[in-house]
């Protein structure tokens, strides 16, 4: 089983003085990445939400947003009027002092500042910390199984192309007799072509057909790629979180793949090769989506 970086997850609850909502996306990333929103009141516990993150998200891109919806005016924050007057004052001295126009923008600005808000509660209670952080558990518990859902597509596709370059695999020894024949028709003509027939040495001749055969077979090659393809569905089987590790053994499929198609000195063959190629970049742009 697999899981797809891709996710999303969502989790409310309402008290009497508010409304909570806790939003988690993630998309795909080489690292850990995480990006968090907060309402003014948790800046104080954004490190804990984070760590609380980091130990259950492995790998991704994510962005978690946490917002309120407050029912009650008494634990709304109040503009600190003070504060907003000061700095406005200074943004527009400073904005005449270069030549910029001050407009309503600025006091959008002004209003994002520190000390703008002021409020009365400068903590958050016990309990409903811990009704966040259950908040949170459940959204990412939500995002785990939506992972987990685009997981399943992406192990059926991959499987899929996998099977394809293991048949391909099989149809390559479908040509490789003629190949064989081929190389030696070819030898044949370009000696009979450049030199009297008198002077052909017979066994110099097979010697020479002996090392060609053995610089254009493709036997190890074959075997040493099925039993990467047969490696990466062990690990598509049993892998949560074996991204990485898969990638290395595409890379290991893509080394034999390329082989095979450097020794194949046959149309028909690198035909085949060429699909294999094909299967085998779809296989690695969809492992950049995987945990």
């Amino acid at each position: 089983m697999i899981k797809s970086m891709t996710g999303f997850g969502k989790a409310t609850a309402e008290t009497q003085q508010k409304k909570i909502t806790v939003e988690i996306k993630s998309w795909n990333s080489r690292q850990l990445d995480i990006s968090v929103k907060l309402p003014w009141i948790l800046r104080e516990k954004e490190t804990e939400i984070r760590n609380f993150l980091g130990q259950k998200l492995e790998r991704g891109k994510i962005d978690l947003i946490i917002t309120y919806d407050i029912f009650d005016a008494e634990y709304l924050p109040s503009i600190n009027k003070t504060a907003v007057k000061n700095y406005f004052q200074q943004l527009s001295e400073i904005s005449a002092e270069l030549g910029i126009e001050a407009g309503e923008v600025m006091l959008a600005a002004v209003l994002k500042l520190p000390e703008a808000l002021k409020t009365d509660r400068q903590e958050v209670s016990e309990e409903e910390w811990k009704l966040l952080t259950n908040l949170i558990d459940q959204a990412i518990n939500e995002l785990d199984r939506f992972r987990i859902n685009e997981g399943a597509a992406l192990e059926k596709d991959i499987r899929q192309a996998i099977i394809r370059i293991l048949d391909t695999i099989n149809q390559v020894e479908k040509f490789e007799e003629g190949r064989i024949i081929k190389i030696k028709e070819k030898l044949q003509t370009l000696i009979s072509e450049n030199i009297p027939p008198e002077k052909i040495d017979k066994n110099r001749f097979e010697q020479e057909i002996i090392y060609y055969l053995e610089k254009f077979d493709i036997n190890e090659e074959k075997v040493r790629l099925r039993q990467h393809c047969g490696y990466f569905l062990e690990n598509l089987s049993t892998s949560v979180s074996g991204g990485k590790m898969l990638g290395f053994i595409a890379q290991e499929i893509g080394r034999e793949i390329n082989t095979i198609g450097s020794k194949a000195n046959d149309a028909s063959i690198q035909k085949l090769v060429v699909n294999m190629k094909d299967d085998l970049e779809k296989i690695k742009e969809q492992l950049l989506n995987i945990l």
